[in-house]
């Protein structure tokens, strides 16, 4: 059965809203400029994963829209001069929401293992994230992509408890070995990830405040993942509260970029 609108009745809903929200309506990409132009510090936050963006994601596994650092620029009415560094965020081990290809996922009782200390349960829904090993081969797709100069590694402390720990290194597909993201999705589907095995460190984290803190294992981990991304780990989440994190170096105590 099909339902009437009423006109009048809308205009005056809608007009509370602008009456409440009016007020906070702004020429934004102008108040951006000027504050760049005064020296001040912009942060600009994305969300959703690398994997997910429109044009350069697993499509059609994807987002309809774009999640790339770039998309910044464009959503914010700034331009990309205006940017002066672009920092990643990856968890110590890889997750993904929905279908899609995942070459590193674990479905044993290690993967179970990681989704419950991590909490991997989808915010709203509460679906069940898949969950693998920290794959070095997307994270570098991810930071050509992105620009990315800096990284911060989340969720360290999940994996206090392994003996051992893998990382992703290349797929290897009918007998040939790649290290770089395919662009090609069934390449990706059926490849099988070839691993680095890593010695766990088997103790707490969450008190570390420096990195020389960190058990040498530890360490040990964040360094090749460092060497095997090519990009600088400046800042480690080792626990859930906002002060459990490691600074290696301050990302955020640079200059601003005046114009």
């Amino acid at each position: 059965k099909e339902r009437n609108f009423e006109f009048l009745e809308i205009f005056d809903e809608y007009l509370q809203y602008k009456n409440r929200l009016g007020k906070y309506v702004k020429n934004t990409s102008l108040i951006l400029h000027e504050e760049i132009q005064k020296g001040k510090h912009v942060l600009f936050e994305g969300a959703q994963g690398a994997l997910l963006d429109l044009d350069h994601g697993t499509y059609p596994y994807v987002t309809a829209s774009n999640t790339l650092a770039g998309n910044a620029c464009a959503g914010s009415g700034i331009g990309p001069t205006m940017i002066n560094s672009v920092i990643g965020i990856a968890k110590a081990y890889t997750t993904r929401v929905g279908e899609g290809p995942f070459p590193t996922e674990l479905q044993d009782e290690v993967g179970e293992k990681i989704r419950q200390k991590g909490g991997e349960y989808g915010a709203t829904t509460g679906r069940p994230r898949r969950c693998g090993w920290f794959d070095a081969v997307v994270v570098n797709h991810s930071i050509r992509v992105n620009g990315i100069r800096e990284i911060v590694i989340t969720k360290l402390d999940v994996l206090n408890d392994f003996d051992t720990i893998n990382i992703c290194v290349g797929y290897r597909m009918d007998g040939k070995v790649l290290y770089h993201f395919p662009s090609n999705l069934e390449i990706l589907k059926y490849s099988e990830p070839v691993y680095e095995e890593l010695r766990g460190w088997k103790t707490e984290i969450k008190g570390a405040k420096n990195f020389k803190d960190l058990p040498t294992n530890t360490r040990r981990y964040l360094k090749r993942i460092e060497k095997l991304i090519g990009t600088k780990i400046t800042m480690i989440s080792v626990g859930s509260e906002r002060d459990e994190t490691v600074e290696v170096k301050n990302p955020f105590l640079k200059k601003s970029r005046k114009r």
